[in-house]
């Protein structure tokens, strides 16, 4: 049995995993699908203190108290900062990294520079409420924006998403541990419109795993292709 942790990206919570985690469930691994603070149902929770470095506490705390060890850590578009700060922090507790199309972040960078052909327009839209920025504002029609097409996935997402403070996006990840979270086994899962539209740079990162897939689909691959994504991880699995 593998133990899987599905760490949503932004504006998204654990809800996001519900297909997925059923599938991966039912070839009998054990799957845990955490919500950020200030997201999803902890939409109530959202301040001035949500950033980065809150989000990686948060899933070091499930790894924690959950006593999970030998984790398989996916990580889905911001979700790939978060998860390189958990393994950062607690690299002893994780077998494997899964980047789900999502940021490769290195010390010192945040969100905004990873992607600036991304953030900058998301920014655009910030709204400033209790003193808290808050971007990636719901809309009716916002899972196409996500690559939903479906007509009942899309609207069952855009009934879920929440905004999300631009702290997460701005705030540079630190390393503090050297190297740890470069030393453990990494697979990317890429959506192959990210990776035509890519900078060298970026798409360099996004194949320099010790397994490389590509889906032709949207974003919200979970979503949108959930048996694919899970048949991957149960390769990674079974690797």
């Amino acid at each position: 049995m593998a133990i899987f942790v599905l760490v949503h990206g932004g504006g998204h919570g654990g809800w996001c995993y519900q297909k997925l985690a059923r599938m991966l469930r039912q070839a009998g691994h054990d799957v845990y699908t955490p919500t950020l603070t200030g997201l999803g149902e902890r939409a109530h929770l959202v301040s001035d203190a949500v950033d980065l470095d809150m989000h990686i506490a948060d899933v070091v705390a499930v790894l924690t108290y959950e006593d999970l060890r030998d984790v398989i850590l996916v990580g889905h578009s911001y979700g790939g900062m978060v998860i390189t700060g958990v393994a950062d922090r607690a690299s002893e507790r994780i077998a494997e990294l899964v980047y789900l199309d999502a940021a490769h972040p290195k010390d010192g960078e945040s969100l905004a520079i990873v992607a600036p052909a991304q953030m900058e327009p998301t920014y655009a839209g910030v709204r400033v409420v209790d003193g808290v920025e808050l971007v990636m504002w719901p809309m009716p029609g916002m899972a196409r924006f996500f690559g939903i097409t479906d007509p009942d996935d899309a609207a069952w997402t855009d009934t879920k998403l929440t905004p999300q403070p631009w702290k997460c996006f701005s705030q540079p990840l630190r390393l503090i541990n050297g190297d740890a979270a470069r030393r453990l086994r990494r697979t990317n899962i890429n959506c192959s419109d990210a990776l035509r539209h890519s900078p060298d740079e970026a798409r360099a990162r996004q194949l320099d795993g010790d397994r490389n897939f590509e889906i032709d689909t949207g974003h919200d691959l979970m979503i949108t292709e959930p048996r694919k994504v899970a048949d991957m991880l149960l390769e990674v699995a079974g690797g």
